[in-house]
């Protein structure tokens, strides 16, 4: 029995991170170039609710035009990955279950707030950039004034944003599984396997905290015990972030992963969101670092609930 549940949440993890892909393509559609005057105009064709719909993207360069083959392959193969694991997912005897109102509605929430998280999580992070920066990245994928690293970690960031407020996504535990896949989703283009527990040693910077190397055994057993104890999510949710962060139980992208994670679970739980605000980022780090050498988790714990804790009544 357990290995067929494992076996649905692998399918499930699969099929929210194949439509995040989709999501994220700027265009989705058949190509085609239509010709006006002495000008030729490209558009992408696609079927809406039984009707053929055309959408304008630009003036004719052989250059947008691969890019628009590119994507209506790319888009093609994922939809053919997806109809695999509804197949896959239906032999499973997996049926969808309905996610609560409050649940829905703090997916809806989270996605209003998405671009604001992203910028908030990449200030913290140390990126170089501003908001309308950030927005640019998002919608558009590129920016000019800022380093290919540092777009590839905004991107990043919004591809394990997606995933966790997809709906198959939310409906599954947050364990070490989710974690290390959003661990893998941020160090993308960084690690070849970001979500693999680290077995080098690391040291923090501005911190005399060496993280002991994490065993994977402890680390499953840990975050089930916090994710299961009887408490008000908040409280789980920030006890999450704040153990995945001191474990540094990746390579890179603790931080980011661990922030995702915590609102994996507080959104399933219709508990708002978490996430540091850009005027609270150096009073976080001042106390993570404390916290990191020995203070206990309620001097932090209560900062994050009063300044970085989001629901829909505030």
């Amino acid at each position: 029995m357990a290995a067929k549940y494992n076996e649905i949440q692998e399918l499930l993890r699969s099929r929210a991170d194949l439509h995040a892909r989709l999501n994220l393509m700027p265009y989705d559609g058949t190509p085609e170039i239509k010709e006006r005057g002495d000008g030729k105009y490209l558009y992408v064709r696609k079927r809406i609710a039984g009707k053929q719909s055309s959408t304008y993207v630009g003036r004719y360069t052989e250059e947008l035009y691969n890019l628009l083959l590119r994507n209506a392959r790319e888009a093609r193969e994922i939809r053919k990955q997806l109809r695999s694991i509804e197949k896959q997912l239906a032999a499973a005897g997996y049926s969808e279950d309905e996610l609560s109102a409050d649940v829905v509605n703090n997916i809806a929430f989270a996605r209003a707030n998405m671009k604001m998280n992203i910028y908030d999580q990449a200030v913290l992070e140390g990126v170089a950039t501003s908001f309308p920066q950030t927005e640019e990245i998002i919608e558009n994928g590129k920016v000019s004034g800022m380093t290919a690293a540092d777009v590839q970690k905004i991107l990043n960031l919004k591809h394990a944003w997606e995933f966790i407020l997809d709906r198959d996504v939310v409906s599954s535990r947050s364990d070490y599984y989710m974690l290390s896949h959003i661990a893998r989703l941020v160090n993308e283009g960084f690690f070849d396997d970001g979500g693999r527990i680290r077995g080098v040693p690391v040291t923090i910077g501005g911190s005399s905290y060496v993280p002991p190397l994490p065993n994977e055994h402890d680390v499953k057993n840990r975050i089930q015990e916090i994710a299961e104890d009887n408490d008000e999510p908040i409280n789980i949710a920030v006890r999450l972030c704040l153990y995945c962060m001191k474990t540094q139980i990746f390579l890179d992208g603790n931080k980011r992963a661990a922030v995702i994670f915590a609102n994996h679970y507080l959104i399933a739980h219709g508990g708002g969101f978490l996430v540091i605000p850009e005027k609270e980022v150096p009073e976080f780090k001042r106390l993570l670092v404390r916290y990191y050498e020995g203070e206990d988790t309620a001097v932090i714990g209560t900062f994050m609930k009063e300044r970085c804790w989001k629901t829909m009544e505030t």
